[in-house]
């Protein structure tokens, strides 16, 4: 039954990476939008963010509850020594919540509008880096419990050179999802051009910002490369995302819009393997050379069994309702 309760965190971790990056990327896009195009921008976003808005974080909750029961010495390390980022991450994630509800919502239309929509965007910015910062710290040996100073323990353990650049990506990889997600919520060639173009835009800052994740790592001395290219299994991970990129290219260039958002998704499933397979069970890795296994650190098997019968339960009950949200909203926009 732990294989299931892993596996489970592995693909709520995915459903939030893909559904909730697209969903912070909406914000993320629009800011970086020209003003004469924001208006239109913003309502092909909400478009397109409207079938998971509301359960976009419930990913998060699910992948928060199976290590606080399934595994409670990983989630205790974590909320210990990342707990800044954290705590910032939550908060962004809540503000952003807030102002885009009274954004959108609210009765009296006034310069708190402005606000509102700040708050939005910049919550839709930083979110999404700090957990970039927080996935960084956890497999770039950056955290030593045998720190002796309060700096180096709980803040140089995720504000360095490789947690900034794999921050960066994230954000890229957020406002690449949701403008890929968004082209098949344009209605006319016009916004299907400016979509295509933030595609085109985002892709770019994806390369550029791996790139970077890639030379931080090595002047950091990660062995990212290793990591990814030592096996078959990262090679062929990497291989079938820049393949998805191509389709992807030549979906938007005959503008065929079907399968964007599947080869979108594929991408960035492609990509969590490519980086995590190498070390995998080790969902943390220590600088003093030790680590936390989802294997060797996990509860009691009773603990484990009934979990991991919750989440096949839970599951049969709340996927098939997701999924068919996701069609009402289709049907509506429709």
């Amino acid at each position: 039954m732990i294989y299931v309760v892993i596996g489970f965190l592995w693909l709520s971790i995915c459903a939030y990476v893909i559904l909730g990056g697209a969903d912070f990327g909406a914000g993320i896009v629009e800011l970086f939008t020209r003003k004469k195009n924001r208006s239109k921008t913003k309502t092909i976003m909400y478009e397109s963010i409207a079938p998971v808005w509301e359960a976009n974080h419930m990913w998060l909750i699910i992948a928060i509850v199976i290590l606080f029961v399934g595994f409670p010495e990983i989630y205790t390390t974590l909320s210990t020594y990342l707990h800044i980022p954290l705590v910032l991450m939550l908060v962004g994630i809540i503000a952003r919540g807030t102002a885009f509800t009274f954004r959108h919502y609210d009765a009296v239309k006034d310069d708190w509008q402005k606000v509102y929509t700040q708050i939005f965007y910049f919550s839709s910015l930083l979110t999404p880096f700090f957990l970039g910062l927080i996935a960084a710290a956890t497999v770039s040996r950056s955290i030593n419990p045998d720190a002796q100073s309060f700096p180096d323990l709980y803040i140089f353990s995720w504000l360095n050179w490789f947690g900034i650049a794999v921050g960066l990506f994230t954000v890229s990889l957020c406002a690449y999802l949701a403008s890929v997600f968004a082209l098949r919520e344009t209605t006319n060639r016009l916004e299907l051009g400016l979509m295509i173009r933030k595609s085109h835009q985002t892709m770019l800052f994806v390369i550029i910002t791996g790139i970077l994740v890639f030379v931080s790592a090595y002047l950091s001395d990660i062995p990212l490369l290793y990591w990814i290219f030592s096996k078959p299994l990262g090679i062929m991970a990497v291989s079938f995302a820049t393949i998805s990129l191509l389709l992807i290219l030549r979906a938007m260039h005959k503008q065929k819009l079907l399968p964007v958002r599947a080869l979108a998704g594929f991408q960035i499933i492609m990509i969590l393997v490519a980086a995590t397979y190498q070390h995998n069970p080790n969902i943390i890795l220590f600088g003093n050379g030790e680590h936390l296994s989802l294997l060797e650190y996990s509860a009691a098997a009773k603990t484990i069994s009934a979990l991991g019968w919750a989440l096949i339960l839970g599951s049969i009950f709340i996927l098939p309702f997701l999924f068919y949200l996701m069609i009402s909203f289709s049907k509506q926009r429709k």
